[in-house]
């Protein structure tokens, strides 16, 4: 584990393990409530030991990830903190990976044409969505969740909807839990990445992401899949190849990390 300093207020801490020779450099872009664990044990390093490399980060506001006092969390401040952190670490081959909003932002890392930003490859988890009313009624939904009743409220709410019945028969005892929710921190990094998050720009343009790309489907994902948008935004990528996994819903990694997702990336690495 390193810690990579943007100033003296702010840094980003993240996981990097080199890739061998004739490996690539897996780099993990999380979900908006996720952190560098998701990607660790044992998708990592079940990409270790095929002779690859991983990189793995917080975005400020995440886990062990400092940001200033009143600094605004959004979209294009975690894209340019994605770019600086690629080129101090310069990782070999790097194939980009993005769960949720974070394929989005690795995406617009690629595109954005920044010399040792660029990636031979792009795999997007439940990325790919419109924006319209839905999605940024949902966006303010979670928001206002939080503020009612924290994380823990959102979490009592959405997780059903987000993943599958094994993974909810195994974990609801995990929830559900709070005698009494209490509204999130508005100073905390949570908060700040959820408040900005509807900022984000999600009409890419698909024609230019002309790269070997895998988009990766759990559709048991109940609140972001649209399958028609799936479809469509798919077909605009010259080079883009589906792969849908019954039985699993948005957070992938923390369903099925190693049949759906170490397998799938092995299988996409050996493909470039």
């Amino acid at each position: 584990m390193a810690s990579f300093a943007i100033d003296g207020s702010n840094n980003l801490h993240y996981v990097h393990h080199p890739a061998e020779a004739s490996g690539v450099t897996f780099v993990f872009f999380n979900a908006l409530t996720g952190d560098t664990t998701m990607w660790e044990s044992p998708i990592g390093e079940t990409l270790r030991r095929g002779g690859h490399g991983v990189l793995a980060f917080n975005f400020r506001g995440q886990r062990d990830s400092a940001f200033a006092p009143g600094t605004a969390l959004t979209p294009d401040l975690i894209v340019e903190d994605a770019r600086a952190l690629l080129a101090h670490v310069a990782p070999e081959r790097p194939v980009f990976v993005g769960l949720s909003i974070g394929g989005l932002f690795a995406a617009q890392v690629h595109l954005g044409g920044t010399p040792g930003a660029e990636a031979i490859g792009l795999v997007l988890i439940n990325t790919l969505r419109k924006d319209g009313a839905r999605l940024r009624w949902i966006n303010d939904a979670v928001v206002r969740a939080a503020e009612v009743g924290g994380l823990e409220l959102f979490r009592d709410l959405y997780v059903p909807l987000l993943f599958a019945e094994p993974w909810l028969a195994e974990n609801r005892g995990n929830f559900l839990k709070a005698p009494a929710y209490a509204p999130i921190d508005p100073e905390s990094g949570p908060y700040n990445l959820l408040k900005h998050a509807g900022a984000a720009d999600w009409d890419l343009p698909y024609e230019e992401l002309d790269l070997p790309v895998l988009v990766m489907t759990g559709l048991e994902d109940h609140v972001f899949l649209d399958r028609k948008a799936v479809a469509e935004l798919s077909a605009r990528m010259p080079d883009a190849g589906r792969l849908d996994v019954e039985g699993a819903g948005h957070l992938l990694p923390g369903e099925d990390p190693e049949e759906a997702v170490a397998e799938a990336l092995l299988d996409f690495a050996a493909s470039l």
